[in-house]
């Protein structure tokens, strides 16, 4: 009887050849795992799955677990209005994630032998998929051909067609992983420091012919609940309107650069309308629902959150502190939110909530107090500045 593996299958290349060097050369009965985290539509997965049993495969299942990845992944962080190194929403990265923890627990559903991946040996996916194979399952034998084997494009193709199976493999100028949460773009431009994508590099390209275009976000604690004055219970649904509205403009262009899990510096192009529209607006809401040190610790938190998400570590117990943290100071992240979309930009115009801490009757900034007089403030003011006049007048210039 042969041994079973299961293999995060994605259809590309890489994935292709494991799927028939694990079936044609090792003897598995191979059992490939499409986890959709919202990338794939209906049809694109169906065609993997036909690919897959061309493949060898004795069976495939396509596992969607856009829902999981929202409440999981995506809705912490908008509260953590995360970006890292300020630019990039953890899209492609955070999806790794959630992929490795779908098919190592259909792995161990089925009693799967061994668990599988297409990883090459220079990024970071290796370590998302190995790390969260080996603490779920630390028994279960993990295979990389691509990355053992340090096999070329050039002699992955050549198998395949030498073994019956031929598909358009041809390298094309850019590399596109398209996800719910961003877009990643690659190309030999971005290889290089003093170089950018072009303009047709990008997957969206401008369509909108106005000069501008209201769009309007509403958040309940938090959560995105309304686009354009539209209502969603769907989540997932939402984020999808937003990003067809944003990307009409063919907004949410960037070049990310960062550091890698294994020590190098990556640089990647993406488009990320939605996210960013989403993230940026959330920020500006909490600007005005929040306080100074909600505000201050959130972002620490955040930076943590994102950084930890990126680096493989989401199972570490911690993540779920932080998660906790960042629901908590939801509770008040009520409104709306006014943008402008013009071409490539947008402008935060401003927000609606009856939780917006400008409305108070304390005082209107740079206009009138109502709750101090002026002789309050010179007190205040003479006490806030003690300290520093100790140190200046211990330590006189000379």
């Amino acid at each position: 009887m042969n041994k079973k593996v299961v293999l995060a299958f994605s259809g590309g290349l890489d994935t292709s050849f494991c799927a028939m060097y694990l079936s044609k050369d090792k003897g598995y009965d191979v059992y490939t795992a499409l986890a959709n985290t919202g990338g794939f539509t209906e049809e694109e997965c169906k065609a993997i799955e036909e690919r897959a049993y061309k493949l060898g495969a004795v069976k495939h299942v396509t596992l969607n677990i856009e829902q999981e990845y929202y409440e999981k992944s995506i809705k912490y962080m908008v509260f953590g209005n995360v970006l890292r190194n300020g630019t990039y929403p953890i899209s492609v990265s955070s999806e790794r994630i959630f992929q490795a923890l779908a098919t190592i627990r259909y792995a161990k559903e089925i009693g799967a032998d061994a668990v599988a991946h297409g990883s090459t040996g220079a990024g970071n996916d290796q370590v998302r998929f190995d790390l969260t194979f080996d603490v779920l399952a630390p028994d279960m034998e993990i295979i990389t051909p691509t990355r053992d084997m340090n096999l070329s494009r050039e002699y992955e193709i050549n198998y395949l067609k030498q073994h019956g199976y031929e598909a358009d493999f041809v390298k094309m100028e850019y590399s596109i992983n398209k996800g719910l949460w961003g877009t990643s773009v690659g190309g030999k431009e971005t290889l290089h420091s003093n170089q950018t994508l072009p303009e047709t590099a990008y997957p969206s390209q401008l369509e909108a012919e106005e000069q501008e275009e209201d769009m309007f976000i509403d958040f309940v604690n938090g959560e995105i609940a309304g686009v354009n004055g539209v209502e969603y219970k769907n989540k997932v649904d939402a984020i999808r309107k937003v990003e067809e509205l944003g990307s009409r403009w063919a907004i949410g262009r960037d070049m990310h650069v960062g550091d890698t899990i294994i020590g190098i510096k990556g640089r990647v192009g993406f488009e990320a309308a939605g996210s960013l529209l989403i993230i940026n607006a959330h920020k500006l809401l909490e600007k005005h629902t929040l306080t100074k040190w909600q505000q201050y610790w959130k972002e620490q938190i955040g930076n943590w959150y994102g950084m930890f998400l990126h680096e493989a570590q989401y199972l570490e117990p911690v993540m779920r502190d932080m998660e906790a943290f960042l629901q908590s100071t939801q509770q008040n992240v009520t409104g709306r939110v006014i943008i402008t979309l013009r071409p490539y930009t947008y402008t935060l115009v401003g927000i609606e909530s009856d939780h917006d801490l400008m409305k108070s009757d304390f005082g209107v900034y740079g206009e009138e107090q109502k709750a101090w007089t002026a002789d309050d403030v010179k007190g205040f003011t003479k006490i806030l500045g003690n300290q520093m006049k100790i140190y200046y007048n211990v330590n006189k210039e000379k």
